[in-house]
């Protein structure tokens, strides 16, 4: 079984030679062998062309009926489409072959999306049940891929897949998308408002805002600024709550202090799994709303993160347990920290938890809630996990630098892809 999978992990064409050995690993009947051999053959496609499901889709399935088996499916990746049919063919599969590309084709031209809500959670499959994926804010504009039931597959700004509610986005297509794009807008400043119906604060609520929230601006209203939603709502919010969008990204160009400043400002703000807002943020949640916040857009997950940007040696602090500042002195102040599983001859590196550095050994991030620890041993504030440190990376002066760190003014938020 071992000489099975260390081929899989090879380039696709080497790894159909796994088809020869085959009949070794297949039960009694033809059914279960059929079954064992797709198995199989479907985990080399996916270890090749879609091995992390955060950021492709490879979902596929064989179903038997009257006798005869379909492999049914959808996938981002036509590579994979491809490689599978031929894989399926070469091994001498008799089988019906139904699998999709996404974006699927009954969503027509309507391929994008924007947030219709302060913050809309989205899941790794289409149920209330699913695992938390991710969250968007009002105004995020999202690419579409799939319908289900109520619920849409879609592609966040950072590139991260999962599942929304239909009824939270606005389906647009290109054009619509675009004039949204150019259309005037502002940015929430505060951190939580509500959008009533009149200029008045006691006036009904349309919905609730938070920072980082992005509004169409439909003019000023005395000391309110009216706003929409792109669902068509409209309401009316405090002026010195928001600020002109074009002007608050002309003006972000951060350095760490501003990094430090805003990660500030979550402080005491309560850990929940798979959240990125004000109201609650995880670890890689944290991290990413506070660079968001300062006009830079990160992978979503503590994974990813890791390999964005400069890699920066900490190995004094790591593999010597040198637990010192002269251990950090390469660190700089805004730089991500991240916390795991060292590599070991029988297992690979595995992140599990980010921070912000501050400086002087001190760093800021959400465990349990937003909170400021120490990574030195004899501080008052030492995080005990910090033996868990495994590396750390630079993010400011990477931007759009291919990377993996793109600003907003070159994303999706101002050009329609």
């Amino acid at each position: 079984m071992n000489r099975i999978f260390s081929i899989i992990k090879q380039p696709f064409i080497k790894y159909l030679a796994v088809i020869a050995l085959l009949p070794i690993l297949c039960s009694a009947t033809q059914q279960d062998k059929i079954k064992n051999d797709f198995n199989i053959i479907t985990k080399g496609v996916k270890t090749v062309f879609a091995p992390d499901g955060r950021v492709k889709v490879f979902d596929v399935k064989i179903i038997e009926k009257d006798g005869i088996c379909y492999v049914e499916g959808v996938t981002t990746e036509p590579k994979a489409k491809d490689s599978l049919s031929t894989a399926l063919k070469q091994s001498g599969i008799d089988v019906r072959y139904n699998v999709k590309l996404l974006p699927e084709e009954s969503l027509g031209d309507k391929l994008y999306g924007i947030a219709t809500q302060s913050v809309i959670n989205l899941r790794m499959d289409d149920g209330y049940a699913a695992e938390a994926g991710t969250q968007v804010l009002m105004g995020a504009p999202l690419k579409l891929l799939q319908k289900r039931g109520g619920w849409t597959r879609v592609i966040t700004p950072e590139g991260y897949i999962s599942w929304v509610t239909s009824g939270s986005i606005a389906e647009m297509n290109k054009s619509e998308l675009e004039k949204y794009t150019d259309a005037d807008k502002v940015i929430v400043i505060s951190k939580y408002q509500v959008i009533t119906e009149k200029s008045s604060l006691n006036s009904q609520p349309v919905c609730d805002v938070v920072w980082g929230g992005i509004l169409l601006d439909l003019g000023k209203s005395g000391k309110f600024r009216k706003v929409g939603l792109a669902d068509g709502r409209e309401g009316y919010i405090p002026a010195k709550s928001v600020e002109n969008f074009d002007k608050w990204l002309s003006e972000r160009n951060p350095v760490p202090e501003d990094i430090i400043n805003t990660a500030k400002q979550f402080v005491g703000v309560p850990y929940m799994w798979g959240a990125t807002s004000i109201k609650a943020v995880d670890c890689s949640g944290f991290t990413k709303s506070v660079y968001f916040l300062n006009g830079i857009i990160l992978a979503r997950d503590a994974s990813q993160q890791c390999y964005t940007g400069d890699d920066v040696d900490i190995s004094g602090y790591i593999n010597k347990n040198e637990y010192t500042l002269d251990a950090l002195k390469n660190l700089k102040t805004g730089d991500l920290i991240f916390f795991g599983r060292k590599a070991t001859p029988e297992s690979k590196e595995r992140i599990t938890h980010v921070g912000i550095y501050i400086g002087n050994g001190i760093f800021i991030h959400s465990a349990t809630k937003v909170r400021i620890n120490s990574l030195i041993p004899t501080d008052s504030n030492y995080y005990e996990g910090s033996v868990r440190l495994v590396r750390a990376q630079r993010i400011l002066g990477n931007e759009d630098s291919g990377k993996g760190i793109v600003t907003i003014k070159n994303s999706i938020y101002k050009q329609a892809e």
